[in-house]
């Protein structure tokens, strides 16, 4: 796995054999950070990172300058391994262990309100749980007006009949369903970018 751009574009992140993961593929960050590149500067970007694995797209903000990233992974390995390598890199995440549905449940939008909210859950994980997530963000309001959520899955799931669904994007065998506010869609519109 490498970092694709940015300041610490192309040095490369070793994950440990052990860990049963899949990290999102290059060409699938490309494809996702060109479209975030139309309508965000990096640096004053608030990113929440739910599901972070091996933290993989928070190194992707980082190297781009966001400097306000919450890492959010239940798995004590993964932590431990996104702490390693933000040292390495210098990078400030706020990283968080803990399951992603009581992250959510304990979110006060008084005090969390991002900008752009990933999320990359197990592909096994059944489809009512990927609306939880999606409910649970704009229910607790997380997400700031012009924000956007960004949901990584496979094939297996829809997500199109979704409330504030926008467009969907495959890059190889990845799906992603992006969920935001109307000024974000119209702008779209204007950029060439349609929904599927």
């Amino acid at each position: 796995m490498r970092i694709i751009s940015g300041k610490n574009g192309g040095q490369i992140i070793k994950i440990p054999k052990k860990f049963k993961l899949r990290p999102t593929t290059d060409r699938s960050k490309e494809g996702i950070f060109n479209i975030i590149s139309n309508y965000f500067n990096y640096e004053n970007l608030i990113v929440l990172d739910l599901f972070s694995g091996t933290g993989n797209i928070s190194y992707e903000f980082a190297s781009r300058g966001t400097k306000n990233i919450t890492v959010v992974d239940s798995n004590a390995k993964h932590i431990k391994f996104i702490k390693s390598q933000s040292e390495k890199f210098n990078f400030k995440f706020n990283i968080i262990k803990t399951d992603v549905f009581k992250y959510l449940r304990s979110c006060d939008s008084d005090n969390f309100n991002y900008d752009i909210i990933f999320s990359d859950p197990p592909y096994d994980l059944d489809l009512k749980k990927y609306k939880t997530i999606i409910y649970k963000i704009f229910e607790f309001k997380l997400l700031k007006t012009d924000g956007i959520i960004i949901i990584e899955h496979s094939n297996k799931i829809e997500l199109d009949s979704i409330k504030k669904f926008y467009m969907k994007r495959k890059y190889g065998g990845c799906f992603f369903s992006f969920f935001n506010s109307p000024s974000i869609l119209i702008a779209s519109y204007f950029n060439g970018f349609t929904p599927s």
